[in-house]
């Protein structure tokens, strides 16, 4: 088998590690990284090791599901100290970082009382000196931006703490991934290699593209030890090849929460990437990376949460991605990360930024910018970007997340823009509260009763109906809900029919069809043909 060229299997998942937890965004940028290791995975470890019964108990409870508890079933007290401590000593300089980063909360608190700045730069923690510059704003509040690109350069930067996970999955369930660590497992393969690292794209390619086993081996640093269980995440039968799209319509694909494939015959548009595994019995039908084009053209990114960026897709599709599309920030706030900067250092050297109601033209497309308000707990990010894509005549407008708050924003738009044909839009408008993400972040507590007004969701009905009012659409899907099950490892979310998004998005489809407008709450898989010139179903 080693000197035969062989296929990667269908369903051999490839999962990102840092410090051996589940990889999102926040654990790739430095300073969030940093927060995160010590607000995030050792408030975790520490309560594990102080209660794992109680960890136990909470799992298994569904009102407590998407919770810090970790999934190991009151067990593997040893394996989780012995992760505790090498965190502490690896990752002293971060722990060391993040403690900084509240003690200058703590001075510009303090000091800055709206007199001049310069003097307090001798007091800014040393490990933090030449990394921050501090500001007030227009009311004379203090606060301190980063030189993020300079933290990547930096010792706060360690490519040494990420790897990569490979196992083969058999069906859609997994536990959430957020609050556990992966510790070893027979049936995982675990390789020390970065995100960057050439091997993971060699890999992902002999999907489609067969090597010598051999050659794979060599690339990855495979060892003789783990040599029989990668050998079984190969096969000698060839996958279908994918059947590119040649027709003169648009075909919209969906692909499960809030990835689209946008085809036609001369550009593929992919956005915000979470795909299912295929090769294993499914509980709904649905399309799989085995279904998507040979090359994606452009992959857009509407807003940085775990469910939209998720890297366990991403890095396995990095070599097919021509170009990816990012919502511009360059503030260096903490709570707002550089997405650039973040897909340019684990190996994406082909990232555009696209700022508010700014056009990528293409071919016969273009992607526009579009504001993207709520859904970030009130904080003042700017990484965010709905958008709109227009191919010949035909608009499709993909919402994402967002809570329609004010609709004079979106009258202005529609001044711009017209009307459109489709509207995607998320619904899932009760959200987590504000802690549940950006805790680590933040220096001070906040109050139960704040942070349970100040949460991370999108649109009700009348929030909707109001993007319908305006924008005139002759298609309505809502989308970008956690419904699907191979999405509850990284979203938590299980609906019954009493729950309030289902309510309301029940509300908005029925109302719009009231209206003679197609609407749908888009659930596992959907395949529909447009014209370009023509708004109407073929």
């Amino acid at each position: 088998m080693s000197s035969n060229k062989v296929w990667l299997k269908p369903n051999v998942v490839f999962e990102p590690l840092v410090d051996r937890w589940y990889a999102w965004s926040h654990l790739i940028s430095p300073a969030t990284a940093a927060m995160n290791i010590t607000g995030r995975h050792l408030t975790i470890m520490e309560s594990y090791l102080m209660a794992p019964n109680i960890h136990a108990e909470a799992v298994l409870n569904p009102k407590m599901r998407g919770g810090p508890f970790m999934d190991f079933g009151g067990g593997r007290i040893d394996e989780v100290k012995a992760l505790e401590q090498d965190t502490i000593s690896k990752r002293s300089h971060m722990i060391e970082f993040s403690k900084a980063v509240k003690e200058l909360d703590k001075l510009l608190a303090q000091e800055a009382k709206g007199f001049g700045l310069e003097n307090l730069y001798e007091k800014v923690p040393p490990i933090l000196k030449g990394y921050v510059e501090l500001f007030y704003d227009r009311n004379n509040n203090p606060a301190f931006r980063f030189f993020e690109s300079l933290l990547y350069t930096s010792r706060f930067y360690n490519k040494e703490a990420q790897s990569m996970a490979f196992w083969i999955t058999n069906n859609d369930h997994r536990p959430f991934v957020l609050s556990t660590p992966r510790l070893e497992e027979r049936q995982v393969l675990h390789l020390d290699i970065p995100f960057d690292h050439p091997g993971i794209d060699k890999l992902a390619m002999m999907k489609k593209d067969p090597q010598p086993l051999d050659m794979i081996k060599e690339l990855l640093g495979i060892t003789k030890a783990q040599g029989p269980l990668f050998e079984t995440f190969f096969t000698d039968e060839p996958h279908p090849a994918y059947n590119k799209y040649t027709g003169d319509k648009i075909r919209m694909r969906y692909f499960g929460h809030a990835c689209i494939l946008i085809e036609t015959k001369d550009v593929t548009i992919l956005a915000d990437p979470l795909i299912s595994y295929y090769g294993y019995v499914s509980d709904i039908d649905h399309f799989s990376d085995l279904d998507l084009p040979d090359v994606i053209d452009y992959v857009v990114i509407t807003h940085n949460h775990q469910d939209h960026i998720l890297f366990e897709t991403l890095l396995p599709l990095r070599h097919k991605i021509r170009n990816i599309i990012v919502p511009k920030a360059k503030g260096g706030r903490l709570e707002d990360p550089d997405l650039k900067l973040m897909f340019n250092n684990i190996g994406f050297n082909n990232v555009i930024e696209i700022e508010e109601m700014e056009t990528i033209h293409f071919a016969d497309a273009t992607i526009t910018g579009i504001p993207f308000t709520g859904e970030h707990s009130d904080l003042n990010i700017l990484a965010k970007s709905c958008h709109l894509v227009q191919i010949g005549q035909f608009k499709l407008l993909f919402m994402a997340d967002s809570r329609i708050m004010e609709p004079a924003l979106y009258k202005h738009i529609h001044d711009q823009v017209g009307d459109v044909d489709v509207i995607f839009l998320g619904m899932e408008c009760d959200g987590a509260p504000l802690t549940w993400l950006y805790g680590p972040l933040l220096s001070k507590k906040v109050p139960r009763d704040q942070d349970n007004t100040r949460r991370l969701n999108g649109s009700d009905c009348s929030r909707g109906m109001a993007l319908v009012d305006i924008f005139n659409p002759k298609e309505v899907y809502v989308y970008a809900m956690g419904q699907e099950p191979w999405v509850e490892f990284i979203s938590s979310i299980k609906y019954t029919d009493e729950s309030n998004p289902i309510v309301q998005s029940n509300k908005l489809v029925q109302l719009c069809r009231d209206r003679g407008i197609v609407a749908e709450r888009l659930y596992g898989e959907k395949e529909l043909l447009y014209d370009k010139q023509v708004a109407a179903l073929v």
